[in-house]
């Protein structure tokens, strides 16, 4: 087995980010030569990101420290298609109106993780929009669809998949992945661009890029792909009952996402301080032998460096301060999330409006099962109710289990 020599290209095997690369060995020379350029796409389908995409955000974070260029690309163009791949069905088509909007609360997340500017090593952000907005459709097909074949195409999973369940692929996705090609093409020829990543869905997408440009420009490119993320209890990273677990603040507050890590399973704290904090080897391997009071602490301060990153180190201390009032002093906090009581309303409603129950119906169980509490005192009857009027003598602190909990407050 050869040793890799490139800081990246190691320290990126080490934290676990690799899942597959196009050519390793030839990637990493390429690295030890100078500065590499490289890209991961990011369309834009919702107001902001989600955890899910953070492995791929801490990927070109590592990326910059190790002395390489990130290139943010901004799918303002490939989201007006849809990615198929992973998916069932078509995406809902957005507007420009939409995408713009979209594209805008994303943006901001990836300042607080990158260094922006006309340095060697300072990221960049690009819109797809920019050259795919502007191409001649004949032209294109003529230029670049006469390098791809359907034979190949058909071969990709994003293809099999949605015609193995017999749902439809249109026309317009089937183009998804010459567009993706092409942009690794417009990048390598204005920005050098040599590395395409992303997560493991996109390994066909990325190879074909590669391809596209050897043959078309004679380019030698790489692509790299992370692992899909899961829990060790088999759960899809980023997604919990209450929903997607969101990057901005106006999504989820900074309390509620460093509960998210807080929660972590027992099994899974080493591998999420190698991918989402930049803590030394020595000191995660301390960490995550830890058992009983022990692993808990490495939860918080997992939680706390991912909060850090992504919010701010006011943020990420202030939600520690308000979890520690919260469970381990019983007292209630203002920076809790907040509900306001404005009628009468059902303590079921008011779980699924708290993110603690993703259903009326679930919601009602949880009551059932014992598991809900109005100041620590459980409820009993799933259809409780509240009105204003008990909130006379100040907030509820309403509680689903022992670490997910809400503030009541009259209006």
């Amino acid at each position: 087995m050869t040793t890799l020599r490139s800081d990246f290209l190691k320290a990126a095997k080490a934290r676990g980010y690799v899942h597959q690369c196009t050519d390793e060995q030839a990637l990493d020379s390429r690295l030890m030569s100078g500065v590499v350029p490289a890209y991961i796409g990011f369309d834009c389908t919702a107001p902001s990101l989600h955890v899910g995409s953070l492995v791929s955000i801490m990927l070109l974070r590592l990326l910059q420290r190790s002395g390489h260029k990130p290139i943010v690309l901004m799918g303002g163009g490939t989201t007006k298609v849809g990615d198929p791949s992973g998916k069932d069905e078509s995406r809902k088509l957005l507007t420009d109106a939409d995408i713009a909007a979209n594209m805008a609360g994303i943006k901001t997340v990836f300042s607080r993780f990158l260094t922006f500017g006309d340095g060697p090593t300072d990221a960049v952000m690009v819109n797809n929009a920019d050259w795919l907005d502007k191409l001649h459709y004949i032209a294109f097909l003529r230029d670049y669809g006469r390098h791809f074949t359907i034979n190949r195409m058909m071969s990709f999973d994003s293809v099999k998949l949605r015609l193995e369940r017999e749902q439809p692929l249109t026309f317009l996705e089937f183009n998804y992945m010459i567009l993706q090609a092409y942009d690794f093409v417009e990048l390598a020829r204005h920005y050098k661009c040599a590395l395409q990543m992303g997560g493991s869905d996109q390994w066909g997408n990325i190879v074909n890029g590669v391809e596209l440009g050897r043959r078309a420009e004679n380019q030698e490119l790489f692509g790299l792909t992370t692992p899909l993320l899961t829990t060790s209890s088999g759960a899809k990273m980023g997604k919990t009952a209450a929903g997607a677990v969101w990057l901005n603040p106006d999504m989820l507050s900074p309390y509620d996402y460093w509960q998210f890590w807080r929660n972590t399973e027992d099994a899974d704290v080493g591998r999420f301080l190698r991918l989402f904090t930049e803590l030394s080897e020595s000191e995660i391997l301390r960490l995550e032998s830890q058992e009983g009071a022990g692993i808990n602490e490495a939860k918080k301060i997992l939680a706390g460096e991912a909060t850090r990153m992504a919010h701010g180190e006011e943020a990420a201390k202030a939600a520690a301060e308000t979890a520690r009032k919260t469970f381990e002093e019983g007292s209630l906090s203002a920076d809790l999330p907040t509900l306001t009581l404005e009628a009468e309303e059902t303590v079921y409603t008011l779980l699924v409006r708290a993110g603690m129950a993703a259903s009326n119906g679930e919601a009602r169980r949880l009551i059932k099962g014992g598991g809900i509490k109005l100041n620590d005192a459980p409820v009993t009857d799933e259809l409780a109710k509240l009105t204003p009027a008990d909130l006379k003598d100040g907030p509820i602190k309403l509680s689903a289990g022992k670490k997910r909990h809400a503030l009541l407050k009259s209006a």
